[in-house]
C-alpha cells in the first residue's frame, strides 16, 4: 500500500526547478520565436546609437550643421525602429507568457482532480488557492521578464563590450574589471533571495490557508465568541510574514547601492584612462564621446539582469511550489485495460478484504460478504470501526491491500473509475453544495442537465415542493455551501443529486442527521421512495435509522463480528444489543 502523499516529501531539486517549464514553453515556440527575432532587431537598432553619438560629436566639431542634422535625422529613424522593434517584442512575449501560465494553471487544476482523497485531507486549502494563483502568476511574469528584457539586457550586455572593444580596447578592460566581482555578488545575492523567498511564500500560504478556514467557519467563531482569539492568530500570521517580506526587500535595497558603486567606480576609472589616453594622443575626443554612449547604453541592461536576477530566484520557490503539485502521482489510476463498467443490477461482494492506511496499522481485515440486488444493508459500530473506509473502497477512493471487491461479478479494479461512479450514488453527512442554481446543484457535472429527470428526482426526494416555491425555482442561487436553505432542504437537494444519474448502488451516510423532527420525516420519507429498487448501503451513527434495514453488519476493529436484522441482532443479546441499548437506554 502506497503511503500518504505529502508536498513535503517531494521536494524538487534544483535541477529540474526551471527545466520543468520547458514543455509548456515548447507549446508557444512559434512566438516566442517572433519575439526573439523582434529582440534581435530591438540590440541591433541599439547598436546603430553610440556610432551616430560619435558623428553627431564629429560633425559638431568640425562646426558641419548639415551633417549633425543628417546624424540626428539617422538616430531619429534608428530610435524609432527600435521602439517598433521593443514594441512587438513586449506584446509577443506578454502573449506567449500568459499562455504559457495559463496552460499551467489549468494542467495544475488538472492533475488536482486526479489526486487521491487521502492527499486533500491532509493540504490546505488555502495554500492550494495560494499556488494556482499567485505563484503561477508569478511565474508567468518572470517568463515575460525573462525572455523579453532579461535576453535583450544579456544580448546587449555581450553585442556592446565587443563594440566598445572595437573602439578601444584598453578602456572596455577598466570599464568592466569590477564585472566579475559584480557578477559574483549578484549571485550571492540571489542565494540568499531564494532561500528568504521560499519562506516568504510558505508564510503567505500559511496566512492564506489560515483565512480560508476562518472565513469559511465564521459563525462557529462567533458562537464560540472566539473573534479575538482568532484575531491575534492572524496578527501573529500577518507579523511573521512581515517580518521575512522585510528581510527580503532589506536584502533587495542593499544589493541596488552596493552593485550601483561598483558601477560609479567604473566609471571613475573609465574617465580618468580615457582623459590620459585623449591627453597622450592616443585617442580622439569624439571616440571617447562615442565610448562613453555605448557605456550609457550598457547601465540600463545591467540594472535590468541583476534585477530580473533576482525576481528570477525569488520565482524559483514558485516554481517548485507549484510543480511538487504536478511530480505527485495518483496512487490510483485506471487500469491500461480497463473497460466501462456495463448497466449493473447490483450486486456487491466483498472477498477476504484487508486494507491499511499505514503498513502494519489494519483498518479493515478479512471481510467477506456480499449485498444482494434491492437488499438494503446497514454499516453499524463505534467510531473508528472502519464503516467510511469500506464504503470508501466500493467507490474507489482506495483499492484493498488484499483480496478484491466487486460489482456483480466484475472485479472493480478491472473497470474504469468515471463509469462506476457514474453507477453508485452517494448522499454525505456532511452536505456539500455549490455556488450556482439548485438545478446546477441536482445535476452536478452534468453540462447539459435534463429537466424532467431533474424534476422526477427532486419530487422523489420531497424537494419539487419548496423549489417551486422559490422566485426563480430550479433557476434560484444557491449561495456558498448552501447557507441560503435550511438543513432540510439541502439534505433533500443531496438525495436528489444522488438520484440524478439513476444509480443501481445508493450509499447513505446518516442522511438524516442533525435534523428538527418535520425535517427528518421528510427526509425519510425521500430517502424510502430512493431506495426503492436500489442496493443500498447505509453508514449508521444513529440506530434508529437502520431497524427497516434487511441485514446489518455490526463492524469492530475492521472485522465483522455480528450480522442479521434489528430484531434478530437484538434476540442475540451481542455487540449490536449493547450497542443499542447503550444508545437509547444510556
Amino acid at each position: 500500500m502506497k503511503h500518504r502523499q505529502s508536498l513535503s516529501q517531494t521536494r524538487a531539486q534544483p535541477a529540474t526547478r526551471y527545466v520543468d517549464l520547458i514543455p509548456f514553453l515548447q507549446r508557444h515556440w512559434q512566438r516566442f520565436a517572433l519575439g526573439g527575432a523582434c529582440i534581435l532587431g530591438y540590440v541591433g537598432s541599439t547598436l546603430v546609437l553610440p556610432y551616430l553619438a560619435g558623428a553627431v560629436s564629429s560633425a559638431m566639431a568640425e562646426g558641419n550643421v548639415r551633417g549633425v542634422a543628417y546624424a540626428l535625422g539617422l538616430g531619429t529613424g534608428a530610435f524609432l525602429i527600435r521602439s517598433l522593434f521593443q514594441y512587438a517584442q513586449t506584446i509577443l512575449m506578454i502573449r506567449a507568457s500568459l499562455d504559457v501560465g495559463l496552460d499551467l494553471r489549468q494542467a495544475v487544476y488538472a492533475h488536482l482532480h486526479t489526486l487521491n482523497l487521502d492527499y486533500f485531507e491532509q493540504a490546505q486549502t488555502g495554500d492550494l488557492t495560494y499556488r494556482l494563483t499567485e505563484d503561477i502568476d508569478r511565474i508567468g511574469e518572470i517568463i515575460h521578464k525573462m525572455s523579453q528584457q532579461f535576453i535583450s539586457s544579456a544580448l546587449q550586455l555581450i553585442a556592446i563590450p565587443l563594440y566598445m572593444a572595437y573602439l578601444n580596447w584598453q578602456l572596455t578592460l577598466v570599464s568592466l574589471v569590477l564585472a566579475p566581482l559584480m557578477a559574483w555578488l549578484i549571485g550571492q545575492f540571489g542565494h540568499q533571495l531564494l532561500t528568504l523567498s521560499r519562506r516568504s511564500q510558505q508564510q503567505m500560504s500559511n496566512l492564506s490557508a489560515l483565512l480560508t478556514e476562518v472565513l469559511g467557519s465564521m459563525r462557529l467563531v462567533q458562537a464560540f465568541d472566539a473573534q479575538t482569539y482568532e484575531i491575534d492568530r492572524f496578527n501573529q500570521e500577518a507579523h511573521h510574514n512581515r517580518l521575512v517580506r522585510d528581510r527580503v526587500e532589506g536584502l533587495k535595497a542593499l544589493q541596488y547601492p552596493v552593485v550601483g558603486f561598483l558601477e560609479a567606480v567604473s566609471i571613475m576609472l573609465l574617465f580618468l584612462v580615457g582623459g590620459w589616453q585623449i591627453a597622450q594622443g592616443n585617442l580622439s575626443p569624439q571616440s571617447f564621446v562615442s565610448f562613453l554612449a555605448a557605456i550609457a547604453l550598457l547601465l540600463h541592461p545591467i540594472s535590468l539582469v541583476t534585477e530580473h536576477y533576482n525576481d528570477m530566484r525569488q520565482t524559483e520557490a514558485s516554481v517548485e511550489r507549484v510543480f511538487e503539485i504536478l511530480h505527485l502521482a495518483p496512487v490510483l489510476l485506471n487500469d491500461p485495460q480497463a473497460q466501462p463498467l456495463p448497466r449493473i443490477t447490483g450486486k456487491v461482494s466483498y472477498h477476504q478484504v484487508d486494507f491499511a492506511y499505514v503498513a502494519g496499522r489494519p483498518v479493515l481485515e478479512g471481510l467477506d460478504f456480499t449485498i444482494n440486488p434491492g437488499e438494503v444493508v446497514a454499516l453499524v459500530g463505534s467510531s473508528g470501526a472502519g464503516k467510511t473506509t469500506l464504503v470508501n473502497l466500493l467507490l474507489r477512493f482506495v483499492d484493498p491491500c488484499r483480496g478484491a471487491i466487486s460489482i456483480d461479478g466484475i472485479d472493480l479494479r478491472t473497470v474504469t473509475l468515471s463509469s462506476l461512479r457514474r453507477q453508485v450514488g452517494l448522499v454525505p453527512q456532511d452536505i456539500n453544495l455549490f455556488s450556482g442554481t439548485i438545478a446546477q446543484n441536482i445535476a452536478y457535472g452534468e453540462s447539459q442537465p435534463d429537466l424532467a429527470q431533474m424534476e422526477q428526482v427532486a419530487q422523489i426526494a420531497n424537494a419539487h415542493g419548496f423549489i417551486s416555491q422559490l422566485s426563480q425555482g430550479y433557476h434560484s442561487w444557491v449561495g456558498e455551501r448552501g447557507v441560503t436553505l435550511s438543513g432540510g432542504q439541502r439534505q433533500r437537494l443531496a438525495i436528489a443529486r444522488a438520484l440524478y444519474r439513476d444509480p443501481r448502488i445508493l450509499i447513505l451516510d446518516e442522511a438524516t442527521s442533525a435534523l428538527d423532527p418535520e425535517s427528518e420525516a421528510l427526509v425519510q420519507e425521500a430517502l424510502e421512495r430512493a431506495m426503492h429498487n436500489r442496493t443500498v448501503v447505509i453508514i449508521a451513527h444513529r440506530l434508529s435509522t437502520v431497524r427497516r434495514a434487511d441485514r446489518i453488519l455490526f463492524l469492530e476493529r475492521g472485522r465483522i463480528v455480528e450480522a442479521g436484522s434489528h430484531t434478530e441482532l437484538l434476540h442475540q443479546g451481542g455487540r449490536y444489543a449493547q450497542f443499542y441499548a447503550k444508545q437509547f437506554q444510556g
